[in-house]
């Protein structure tokens, strides 16, 4: 049974330690070649250069969460249409029928995306 574990677990092992050299590296590096110590301004968080000017707890529209349905609603129909497509043949009519319920609700969830307006961009 650890025979079949085995290269799991080499490479799990491979993975940390190529990480954690990676990262040690990286700071080993980033404080030699750093001249300057580090200071407030610099550690800062900004936006696009200047500092933030409203709370991050604002509200967001709603077309941005419609757009974020619409993006699964299409991802997940490419993804049950593959496998399905590839099945057709050995799951014959009720696989079909089934695909066609399947996509009658995402084609109603895309109707109710455009009704809010989520494809409108103002």
């Amino acid at each position: 049974m650890l025979a079949n574990y085995l290269p799991v677990l080499i490479f799990l092992v491979v993975a940390t330690g190529l990480a954690a050299v990676l990262l040690g590296l990286g700071n080993i590096f980033g404080r030699l070649t750093s001249k300057q110590p580090r200071d407030p301004e610099k550690l800062s968080a900004y936006e696009c250069g200047f500092e933030a000017f409203e709370d991050s707890r604002a509200r967001f529209d709603v077309r941005y969460y419609l757009v974020a349905i619409l993006f699964i609603v299409f991802d997940l129909e490419i993804a049950f249409l593959f496998p399905w497509a590839v099945a057709l043949p050995e799951i014959g009519g009720l696989g079909l029928s089934a695909m066609g319920i399947f996509l009658l609700i995402l084609v109603v969830g895309f109707a109710y995306e455009w009704k809010k307006g989520a494809l409108e961009w103002d």
